[in-house]
């Protein structure tokens, strides 16, 4: 075994956190580089918990990102980002993740990617080179860094931070071209059992499926632990995933969907309804738009990814979708409520002639550097 080290920050962004490195500091080789990336975070780990690595166990906290010099015109970074397995030796590259884009702005900063902005505030051009989108990330600046100072919170992190506001330019079609892959609102998914369901496939941000919880005889305000402690529910909310996936060209068969477990997002959408946070408080349902549980990495997610909550809320605005039906207010931004609490959204969708389009999408978030320095890992 040799001892390696490389330099990295480590980084929370909105509800994630993962390692952050520059291309430069990596091997060219892709082989390579998952190799440093699984040691990093110490996957794969049979007991789930990776606790010879960096991660910590769930989706969220497993990840890398990859950041440097923009590649386009319209950027002023590239930023590359990897969902790394906990159990299992994956290093998955097909997606972006939301809620890890609000770092990459402050990220470039601290890096010295980009030059320290003149005024309080600065505006990074985000590439993301795993959806070929443009994110555009608005944050205060101290010091030539992010502000760590703010009265700005999100549902699921404690305390309060500087409000960094990304915003999705055209996020439609992040993967398969079309926000609407089939062309159809609604879609009827056959499944291996020999039974169907009504689902939206929506591509905004990154791809999902979405399905009504009543179909999945559930009420939408199920918590994470119900739901993974239920077999049968977690089996067929796979099996639509991957018929979706098929479904909207992401993948050729139900063998390939199975090989690509992050994506698309699959989740069940409800009506408003009262609903209890994992840290026991309680949403009124006049509090939110919706009710959503979504599955990432085959996991119950404890709040909501942002590309999910982007791609959600553009589904919203298309006519007939699974999701827009489950809406009873549709003024304003959408306030989707989760495990964690809510968290507001908006998109404008524009439709005519049986197409929609995404022109763009805003969330709020907050990020903090928690180390840099080096990581050290070991490779056999």
């Amino acid at each position: 075994m040799t001892l390696n080290r490389i330099p990295a920050l480590f980084m929370r962004g909105g509800t994630s956190k993962a390692l952050v490195f520059l291309a430069r500091d990596l091997p060219a080789e892709q082989v390579e580089r998952d190799r440093i990336f699984l040691a990093a975070m110490g996957t794969p780990d049979p007991n789930g918990r990776q606790l010879d690595g960096m991660g910590g166990g769930i989706s969220s906290l497993s990840k890398v990102c990859i950041l440097g010099r923009a590649s386009r015109e319209d950027a002023d970074i590239d930023y590359t980002f990897a969902q790394i397995g906990v159990g299992r030796a994956e290093v998955d590259y097909a997606g972006n993740c939301g809620n890890m884009s609000s770092a990459m702005g402050p990220a470039a900063l601290e890096l010295g990617l980009v030059p320290p902005p003149a005024g309080p505030e600065a505006a990074v051009r985000l590439h993301n080179t795993n959806t070929g989108k443009i994110i555009v990330a608005r944050f205060p600046v101290r010091d030539g860094l992010l502000d760590p100072e703010g009265d700005f919170a999100i549902d699921g992190v404690a305390g309060q931070a500087a409000p960094i506001r990304l915003e999705f330019l055209e996020p439609g079609g992040a993967k398969t071209g079309r926000l609407l892959p089939t062309g159809h609102a609604v879609d009827d998914l056959s499944l291996p059992d020999g039974t169907t369901i009504r689902a939206s496939l929506v591509d905004a941000a990154n791809p999902c499926v979405f399905v009504a919880a009543a179909d999945m005889d559930k009420t939408g305000a199920e918590g994470p632990d119900d739901l993974v402690g239920d077999a049968a529910f977690m089996d067929r909310m796979e099996a639509i995933r991957r018929a979706g996936s098929v479904l909207m060209g992401l993948t050729p068969d139900i063998e390939a969907a199975a090989a690509m477990p992050s994506l698309p997002k699959v989740a069940m959408v409800a009506p408003a309804a009262d609903s209890v946070t994992l840290s026991g408080a309680v949403i009124p349902a006049g509090e939110m738009s919706l009710l959503v549980r979504m599955i990432s990495m085959e996991q119950p997610h404890r709040a909501v990814p942002i590309t999910g909550a982007i791609c959600l809320a553009a589904a919203t605005r298309v006519t007939g979708s699974v999701p827009q039906m489950a809406v009873t207010e549709q003024a304003g931004a959408v306030v989707v409520g989760h495990p964690s609490g809510t968290t507001v959204v908006d998109a404008e969708i524009t439709q005519a002639d049986g197409m929609a389009f995404a022109k763009s999408a805003t969330i709020y978030r907050t990020a903090r550097t928690l180390f840099a320095g080096e990581v050290r890992f070991r490779l056999s």
